[in-house]
């Protein structure tokens, strides 16, 4: 997938995402600080029928949310995580092993932990208000 969109067309974007990466458990966004991760997983949790409060993980590491169609969600930000220890010692492990929907900003940080069939999506500043997201 290889789409430009702005934060009008972020929902549609998720939605066509969703289509393409539905059978993957483990989604991996790159994306450089301000690019727009938290708000596009917010958009697909909103698509996917999350209806609690979705924020940026960053200070808890993980977030979980509940999907009626999916099931439990974890929202994982990596940024803090030094190595691929710390996340082990986080308990990154356990959600990545858990066979739920898993959706991690700064995978970087751990690539060692992401299954090899992970799915990896890149969002990438254009201007102010553009983004290219491409898989």
């Amino acid at each position: 997938m290889d789409a430009i969109f702005t934060l009008e067309q972020v929902k549609q974007v998720a939605r066509a995402l969703w289509k393409e990466g539905r059978q993957k458990k483990i989604w991996a966004f790159h994306a450089p600080m301000g690019a727009g991760k938290t708000t596009f997983i917010h958009a697909l949790c909103e698509e996917l029928g999350v209806t609690s409060a979705i924020s940026s993980p960053t200070f808890a590491i993980i977030n979980e949310y509940s999907s009626p169609s999916e099931g439990a969600i974890y929202h994982m930000d990596w940024y803090r995580l030094a190595n691929e220890q710390e996340a082990v010692n986080a308990g990154v492990d356990d959600s990545l092993l858990s066979k739920q929907l898993c959706l991690i900003e700064w995978p970087e940080n751990a690539p060692g932990l992401l299954a090899d069939d992970a799915f990896h999506i890149y969002i990438e500043v254009l201007d102010e208000t553009t983004r290219r997201l491409h898989t």
